[in-house]
């Protein structure tokens, strides 16, 4: 039975889908003002890896995740560098969505608020009509937030003196209402209204495009924490004052922080890793592993050493795929079951629900990736010293499995390409020339070949009669 942890109840709650059979889920995506950073990495990874396992599960899941293409950042970086703020959108959401190819982070929708302005009026002119807004004098639009009796309650922020808005205005009714819409500024970029020209606030797109994709009460709602408040608060009193719909959402869920040192990532910090600089380091897919492997609700700390630490799983986990998909070529079906079989198949069974049972429990990746992690140890230690036919094929399928919510091997778990067959074929015959190079106590020339493989990548392992190979990444 699956449990989620609810932000808005602070609690673990079954999990059961507005429509059963189909969860919808909406992710803040990013203010393309900047390149992507680790920090960011780390809440569409963590989504990835819920939605790759509700996949799993049986579930439909449809995903929308935005980019926010319009907003005071944009227009400030645009002025800094005297360009065209279309330049900036353009250059860092094509940053944002290589970032998420290489990290292999497939979204459904990727709406952007530019192009719903027309849908961002009309939902604006039905709370205005609906007296949860009012029209400044300036032609800005605020929600009036004493209209919605349930505020605050997402953030745990009960206290009006708690609920100040980054925008100061003194045309405002009270200090806490938010800009649904703001008057165009001298040089600004600006869309006609029916209270003047201007431009979205930032809290209204994401009202607006969930319900324009997802409708107006939808399961999943996420996002780092710290857009808790004001953001969520505020989508969250927009949308439930127009559509009358409580919940709007059934499931708010949001990740922990990134550390560095000690500290919170953040720009003031000075202390952002981008992932274009993070990628020239380490494989995207050791990036993947090493947030796919963490809870996400946990703070995480970025450090060298735990990246180290991924890359090594990383290659330990596809090694264990390339041995049991070269195993599988191999074994040959069997008819009765040893004593030593029937035990391996009772632990890799055991396995397997301690896998879900973890992911079961509000997506506990952490604990799923110890399942994974001790599979690949019996892959590497029982089934590789005695394969067979139903030991292997079980292996594979458990790691094909995992894999679908991980998300770090499918290359190795496909069928290999053909253009890759004559490299098997060298591989071979170098490990051919090395057993005849051992038999003849050639040391010095056999520990060179293996050493050279080992260089490119290519790790041998010594058994009893035959030597086994597997390809691992290279270190950057």
């Amino acid at each position: 039975m699956l449990q989620v942890y609810n932000t808005l109840s602070r609690s673990l709650e079954v999990f059961e889908p507005v429509n059963p059979g189909r969860v919808l889920i909406y992710v803040c995506g990013p203010t393309v003002y900047d390149f992507s950073h680790v920090g960011h990495a780390r809440t569409y990874v963590a989504f990835d890896v819920i939605k790759r396992y509700l996949r799993l599960k049986g579930y439909d899941v449809f995903h929308v995740q935005n980019i926010t293409d319009i907003d005071d950042k944009i227009i400030n970086r645009a002025a800094e560098e005297r360009r065209d703020w279309r330049d900036v959108v353009d250059e860092y959401s094509r940053d944002y969505l290589e970032a998420l190819k290489k990290l292999r982070v497939f979204v459904d929708v990727h709406p952007r608020v530019t192009e719903h302005i027309g849908e961002i009026i009309e939902f604006i002119q039905k709370l205005i009509d609906k007296g949860h807004a009012y029209v400044a004098p300036s032609g800005s639009v605020y929600f009036d937030v004493d209209t919605y009796d349930d505020y605050g309650r997402l953030s745990g922020r009960l206290d009006k003196k708690m609920w100040s808005q980054e925008e100061f205005a003194t045309e405002k009714k009270n200090p806490y209402d938010f800009a649904l819409w703001k008057a165009r500024k001298p040089g600004e970029p600006y869309w006609d209204s029916p209270w003047g020209p201007g431009r979205p606030g930032w809290h209204i797109e994401c009202s607006v495009m969930s319900s324009r994709y997802l409708g107006k009460r939808f399961d999943i709602h996420g996002g780092g924490s710290d857009l808790i408040f004001p953001h969520h608060e505020n989508e969250r009193a927009q949308s439930e004052s127009l559509f009358d719909e409580r919940p709007w959402v059934k499931y708010w869920m949001h990740t922990g922080m990134l550390q560095v040192g000690g500290e919170k990532m953040s720009k003031s910090l000075k202390n952002i890793v981008p992932l274009k600089d993070l990628f020239k380091e380490y494989d995207p897919l050791v990036v993947r592993l090493w947030l796919a492997s963490a809870h996400y609700r946990t703070v995480l700390s970025f450090s060298d050493d735990s990246l180290q630490q991924a890359q090594a799983n990383l290659q330990r986990l596809r090694g264990a795929a390339q041995l049991v998909y070269r195993l599988t070529r191999e074994v040959e079906p069997s008819g009765r079951l040893s004593d030593a079989e029937l035990s391996v198949l009772a632990e890799l069974s055991d396995i397997r629900k301690s896998f879900y049972e973890s992911m079961d429990q509000d997506f506990n990746a952490s604990s799923a990736f110890a399942s994974a992690m001790r599979l690949a140890s019996i892959i590497y230690s029982q089934i590789a010293a005695k394969p067979s036919y139903t030991t292997v094929l079980y292996a594979y399928k458990l790691l094909d499995e995992f894999n679908k919510v991980l998300g770090v091997m499918d290359d190795v778990l496909a069928e290999l390409p053909k253009e890759l067959v004559p490299v098997d074929e060298l591989i071979n015959l170098l490990v051919e020339v090395r057993s005849a190079l051992r038999s003849q106590k050639n040391w010095e020339l056999s520990d060179y070949i293996r050493a050279r493989l080992n260089e490119l990548g290519v790790i041998l392992m010594d058994e009893k009669d035959k030597t086994r190979w597997i390809i691992s990444p290279r270190p950057k």
